[in-house]
């Protein structure tokens, strides 16, 4: 079996390009394992591309990219935009480099519904389920990137995904020493360098290795402020015989310092402008004399507070100056990846991991009073003397973070048993252990250029307790403190048989997640609403119900406590392929899929009539897939195309309920969707190759919600899904002119977007053309060397990338509120140079 695996591999590393083999994008070595082989032995021999395009294998819809492709693609561009061209998937950066993060919509369902995996583990927050997209490892590093459009692995850890996953893979070290340098510049003060070293096989068993490191920093596209990244990668691989077993161990640390963009408010549903016409107002666009419209950004200055001794000084600036808009993140982990034959027919995979996170929002701040009662603490007089002038008479602008810091640990793991030649049996376990700490130590503002301050520390007091503001009591104050604990523990099983002399493939199986929640608040929780209060302050004596008050204020408050949700489930996850006629193949799946309620949204506390401690009972989403799709095959042409359908029940939906202050999670009823997506890769010519999408998407919310604690409902039966384009198509064609110049042009088209949850409001469809060339100088003697432009936006199309969706744009009406949206990245220059040795 091995030597038809080599002879697999060997076929299709002659063809380059866009898709890559379906087999080869499974999400963990147990399922790369399984399917690799599968397809070794059941796939038609010979070539299996056209053009761009390679075909799919496995029993559901399934694209994928490989290098060869990520490498026309902007230096540096996260992965999700690469993806973008592939059916199914809306993304939307939000800026041209990819550093400020983007919007995922998959076949309707929001990144936090999507599962993000890299080399088989979950990325996705494991306490809100967020994707940020701008962490993601340099795409240099990737050898190929998948998307399953609607289901996930039957192995996949994820207690989150109700809408398929997307994962990527790294690159293997190469057997020879070797590496590159690599410069890019571009619009916007954009530089970036990256170096790479393969270490080739050293010592005595073949061991190979390589080392990257990356620095990119530009200018925002609009307003004043800067994007800056670091990033160092490696990877150590270690064969373990010639049949196909190793050991490898990779590390990835990505630290990012971003400059914060902000974006215009939207018309409402009637057309409505505020009076002074200072923003944007429908679609009205790019007007350079109105420097509050499109380009509208954070405020440009700042004006210098007074410090004067005996005088009461306030500062009187707003929250929304450049320099005090800061997004920070640290972010690593290490993976381990391994596959042991412990006998014939029967391989184990072992995949651990840890993952480490540090990140804030960074835009948290407040004009703090030195006599705030937060500050006396137990006193009933005095204060603190913040800003060192003397007195205890000012208001002073402090840090108020909401740091989290994340250590999670995670196992996949995989026993494959081949019964024979024609059946296989794997059984998996999943571990994904995830502690949260939470908390928000005030940290001081620096005005040592009192019109330019920044943060002391864009982690506020975290670091340094000498930048910590503590109280009278010697507390040091916190915006939050809470300990979160997510484990999910999940057993898989799987069955794959072939019949038919091979041309039926039936994979049979099925996932239990057991997926618990553990809480634990420092803090005072006010009740039914998601404020808290971190104080040294003494509470009055209980109320009847249990609860706290402080002072004279009648507000109630619940002590400090600890809970634990716990939620599970059985989820089958089948398919089919069968192969029949010269390159024709059919395939369908169906697979269910879970997302537990969401950590902070558990978060939000009430004292119930017994006297105990309730919070949302919002119950776990549930999805139903079923794809049903067609493949053909020849040599110079790769066609896929899939119908499918979504039953999404139990949505959660976070909604502002004025009587709470606060947004509350509710179960809001069911999304049915149905859809089309459509693929094909031509290669009518020697070295032009051709590369086309089409998606379509029909989807209705089934149900009006419930609003607010008073029982509105909001009027979203029939309505569509905020933020999801009907209708997409992407197109590529690329041409090899010569062997040192090739180029190539790619379009998106994006179709209109709902804004809100009623349909009174949406956005323009707009099309994105991008445009990259390539100069190669390996003819002249420099192997792996190469000069690249790339253009992204060619047609400087203004458009609106995320959106600030809510509940309604019309004034009065039930959940009325004023939308923002996100603006889309101008036309974009860049240039590349990499030198190899």
């Amino acid at each position: 079996m091995m030597n038809r695996k080599r002879v697999f591999w060997a076929t299709t590393a002659l063809f380059t390009g866009m898709l890559a083999a379906g087999a080869a994008s499974a999400q963990s070595t147990g399922t790369e394992a399984t399917e690799v082989e599968s397809v070794v032995v059941t796939g038609a021999r010979g070539p299996a591309a056209a053009g761009v395009a390679i075909a799919e294998n496995v029993a559901k819809t399934r694209n994928t990219i490989n290098q060869e492709f990520i490498a026309t693609q902007q230096a540096g561009q996260t992965i999700l935009q690469v993806l973008n061209l592939t059916p199914g998937l809306s993304f939307t950066n939000a800026d041209p480099y990819g550093s400020s993060g983007g919007n995922i919509r998959l076949r309707g369902f929001d990144g936090n519904r999507v599962s993000l995996t890299f080399d088989g583990i979950p990325l996705n927050d494991t306490g809100n389920y967020a994707t940020y997209t701008n962490q993601q490892l340099d795409p240099e590093l990737i050898e190929r990137a998948s998307v399953n459009t609607g289901s996930t692995d039957v192995d996949s850890p994820t207690a989150s995904a109700t809408g398929g996953t997307i994962n990527y893979v790294t690159r293997r070290p190469a057997a020879d020493f070797g590496g590159w340098v690599q410069g890019s510049l571009g619009d916007f003060n954009y530089r970036r360098i990256m170096g790479l070293v393969d270490t080739g096989e050293i010592g005595p068993w073949g061991t190979t290795a390589w080392f990257a490191v990356s620095y990119q920093n530009y200018d925002k596209f609009k307003g004043i402020g800067e994007l800056e990244k670091t990033q160092f990668n490696g990877r150590i691989y270690q064969p373990l015989g010639d049949n196909g077993d190793f050991v490898a161990l990779s590390g990835h640390y990505n630290e990012n310092r971003n400059n914060n963009y902000n974006g215009p408010n939207l018309a409402t549903s009637t057309g409505f402008c505020d009076v002074a016409r200072t923003q944007v107002c429908g679609d009205q666009v790019n007007d350079p004399a109105n420097p509050f419209g499109w380009n509208i950004d954070f405020d440009r200055t700042y004006v210098a507070p007074t410090v004067r001794t005996g005088v009461a000084d306030v500062d009187t600036n707003g929250t929304g100056y450049w320099g005090l808009r800061v997004n920070p993140s640290n972010t690593g982990n290490i993976r381990g990846n391994s596959r042991f034959t412990l006998m014939e027919g029967l391989v184990l995979t072992v995949d651990p991991s840890f993952q480490y996170t540090l990140a804030n929002g960074g835009t948290q701040q407040a004009v703090l009073s030195e006599t705030n009662q937060l500050l006396r603490g137990t006193r009933t007089t005095g204060g603190v003397d913040l800003n060192g002038d003397g007195d205890t008479l000012d208001s002073v602008r402090v840090m108020t973070p909401s740091n989290t810091n994340t250590h999670r640990y995670g196992l996949n793991s995989s026993l494959i048993w081949d019964l024979n030649d024609s059946h296989r049996l794997r059984a998996a376990y999943a571990l994904d252990w995830g502690r949260h700490r939470q908390n928000g130590h005030y940290g001081f503002v620096d005005f040592t250029i009192p019109t330019k301050p920044v943060f002391v520390d864009v982690f506020g007091g975290r670091n340094d307790e000498d930048n910590r503001v503590t109280n009278l009591d010697g507390y040091e104050l916190q915006a939050r403190d809470r300990k979160s604990i997510a484990m999910l523990n999940q057993f898989s099983l799987e069955y794959r048989g072939r019949f038919l002399a091979d041309a039926l493939t039936v994979n049979i199986g099925v996932r239990a997640p057991f997926f618990e929640r553990e809480l634990n608040q420092y803090c005072f929780s006010q009740n039914s609403s998601s404020n808290v209060l971190c104080t040294s302050q003494l509470p009055n004596a209980p109320l009847a119900n249990g609860n706290v008050t402080f002072g004279t204020s009648t507000t109630q408050y619940i002590r400090p406590y600890s809970l634990t949700k716990k939620y599970d489930d059985i989820l089958p996850n089948v398919g089919a392929t069968y192969r029949f006629g010269d390159g024709h193949s059919v395939f369908a799946s169906y697979g269910e899929s879970l997302s537990a309620p969401r950590t902070d949204s558990l978060y939000v506390v009430r004292r119930l009539a017994d006297g105990s401690i309730g919070n949302p009972t919002v119950q776990p989403e549930q999805s139903k897939n079923i794809d049903l799709g067609y493949r053909y095959t020849a040599s110079t042409l790769v066609v896929q195309a899939s119908v499918f359908s979504n039953q999404f029940d139990n949505r959660i939906v976070s909604t502002f309920d004025p009587d709470l202050d606060t947004f509350v999670d509710r179960n809001v009823g069911s999304v049915e969707s149905m859809g089309a997506e459509f693929s094909v890769g031509w290669e009518p010519i020697e070295n032009l190759s051709l590369y086309a999408t089409a998606s379509f998407l029909d989807s209705e919310l089934q149900d009006n919600y419930v609003f607010n604690a008073a029982g509105a409902q909001l009027q979203t039966k029939g309505k569509k899904q905020v933020e999801t384009p009907e209708e997409m198509f992407s197109a590529r064609a690329s041409y090899k002119f010569n062997d040192v110049f090739s180029a190539g042009v790619q379009a998106k088209y994006t179709g209109e977007r709902w804004v809100t949850d009623v349909n009174d409001l949406k956005t323009d469809a707009y099309t994105i053309v991008d445009m990259d060339a390539r100069f190669d100088l390996a003819t002249f003697g420099l192997e792996g060397t190469y000069m690249q432009f790339n253009v992204t936006n060619v047609t400087d199309e203004d458009y609106y990338a995320n959106l600030g969706t809510g509940a309604s744009a019309t004034p009065g009406a039930l959940g009325y509120g004023r939308r923002f949206a996100g603006v889309g990245a101008p036309r974009t220059v860049m240039a590349s140079l990499r030198v190899s040795f």
